[in-house]
């Protein structure tokens, strides 16, 4: 899997239309609307279904994937390898920061130590089938839903991005973003050349409001996950809200393209990711990208409270 091919501002390199409108990350055009492959795990008995559904995304217009070497303990990245094609023209981005634990309460274990995350991108190359990783995100464990970083793994951002900016000038990823970051984090990060902020964001869980304003202001693609709230118990769901519902049925909508539709109105730089194993669902996520609000629906949305996100996991 390589990724060549060009495009335009208003098409992918695959003809296609873009989904939301274009967008910048790593100094690429990109369509808005991507695809975040996590989910894709959930198809390891169906290999010919995830491969067509990583086509049908092409399809539409999808040129940003989101993976990581730890989806699946690599098979999410095989898949990848195995469906996109060198014309397709799409920017895949990974993170380091974790690493599997098959045999853990949760599939997951830090993997913050320099060495570690040295270890992570070769083994996303590898996966991958590159000889260098576009975009590699480091993922903090600081904010957010999920793990915490505890005794040798409480690594100084300072180390990590030491060793993240070598393995840049040795050519072995493109650029790099921040994942579960803090605003301190990131302003200390920003000299390094940080290309996008991934952290748990949506119309219901908006802690990080100045990050995404501080993002905008630096030229950083904002790339939200958990986009409609409600991944973990204790986090709102954006599809449960009174205004989000009014709203798809105004539009004629599901409250989830509501919600989608409201990060690309939200911050220009906004880039999103949603993650599906179905392709009905596939479709219905592009196409909140070509939604639109008026001033009074964009006053109820923004109107919705905010509250925390910041649930820890393990």
């Amino acid at each position: 899997m390589t990724t060549t091919g060009t495009s335009s501002s208003d098409t992918t390199a695959a003809g296609a239309a873009r989904p939301g409108g274009p967008g910048r990350l790593a100094g690429r055009t990109v369509s808005r609307v991507g695809f975040g492959a996590m989910q894709l795990e959930r198809l390891r008995d169906d290999r010919r279904g995830a491969l067509a559904l990583l086509r049908r995304a092409v399809e539409l217009g999808v040129d940003h994937v989101d993976t990581a070497h730890f989806y699946g303990n690599s098979f999410v990245n095989g898949l990848l390898r195995e469906a996109l094609r060198p014309e397709d023209g799409v920017l895949v981005v990974s993170k380091v920061g974790a690493d599997p634990d098959p045999g853990g309460r949760i599939p997951l274990r830090p993997a913050q130590r320099p060495e570690e995350l040295r270890a992570s991108v070769e083994d996303n190359l590898k996966s991958l089938g590159v000889d260098q990783v576009p975009v590699v995100n480091l993922r903090r464990l600081d904010s957010g839903p999920g793990l915490r970083a505890e005794g040798d793994q409480a690594v100084d951002i300072d180390d990590q991005l030491a060793v993240m900016t070598a393995m840049r000038d040795e050519g072995m990823i493109g650029a790099i973003g921040l994942s579960s970051v803090t605003a301190e984090g990131l302003r200390r990060a920003i000299p390094a050349g940080i290309v996008c902020v991934q952290n748990a964001y949506s119309l219901v869980a908006r802690d990080d409001e100045a990050m995404v304003q501080m993002c905008a202001a630096e030229g950083i693609a904002w790339v939200p996950y958990f986009p409609l709230g409600g991944a973990f118990a204790g986090i709102p769901k954006v599809t449960e809200e009174p205004a989000v519902l009014a709203a798809a049925q105004s539009l004629g909508s599901t409250p989830s393209q509501v919600g989608l539709a409201w990060l690309l109105h939200h911050s220009p730089n906004a880039l999103l990711i949603p993650g599906t194993a179905d392709p009905g669902h596939l479709e219905v996520n592009v196409a909140a990208g070509a939604i639109t609000f008026d001033e009074a629906t964009i006053a109820s949305l923004d109107a919705v409270p905010s509250r925390s996100a910041d649930v820890r996991i393990g």
